[in-house]
């Protein structure tokens, strides 16, 4: 069956919070989801793969993206968006799944909210998550944040610049395709 990355729906919120329990050891309540899937539609994908009848899909992985407002954070009040969440389901990695992914939310964090930089905090354990975001994605290490994650590992601080016409938009973004007509794997 092919994988399509769409924007995200109510409906895909029981199959997102379930890539995320089965992938990820941080997890957040099914309202964190609602929140962010109403509060910026715009940015959040998911991938799935369907059958002929469209009843029966499966979810592959999704990506979560929030404006990040902390004004006492950032100064400079400059537009920019925060990665809260990707998982990809583990018979899926290693496809760039979750490179598509990123790049779909990234494209649309800049175009629909005029987003300047992205940010995100990656496991200092992780290393296929470094891969993707400082090697393939050109994301910067600003910081090493102490204790971050709740069983005490250290993470990452990284952001990446964003510059509109840097950034590929997909058929979807272009609007030329239904959002699940377009074939990923």
């Amino acid at each position: 069956m092919p994988v399509t990355i769409r924007r995200a729906r109510i409906g895909d919120l029981q199959g997102m919070q379930n890539a995320n329990l089965h992938n990820l050891p941080e997890n957040y309540t099914m309202k964190y989801y609602l929140y962010h899937l109403l509060s910026w539609p715009e940015a959040s994908f998911v991938a799935v793969s369907t059958d002929d009848m469209e009843e029966n899909v499966e979810q592959k992985g999704d990506i979560q993206y929030m404006a990040d407002d902390d004004t006492d954070a950032d100064a400079d009040k400059t537009p920019h968006g925060h990665i809260t969440s990707l998982s990809v389901m583990r018979s899926y990695r290693r496809t760039g799944l979750a490179e598509k992914l990123m790049r779909e939310c990234l494209y649309a964090i800049c175009e629909s909210f005029g987003g300047e930089y992205v940010s995100l905090h990656v496991r200092e354990s992780n290393r296929a998550a470094l891969h993707l975001y400082r090697d393939t994605l050109e994301f910067t290490v600003l910081s090493v944040e102490k204790g971050y994650y709740q069983d005490g590992e250290d993470a990452y601080y990284m952001r990446k610049d964003l510059k509109l016409d840097e950034l590929v938009p997909s058929k979807f973004q272009k609007g030329q395709v239904d959002d699940l007509q377009t074939p990923l794997v």
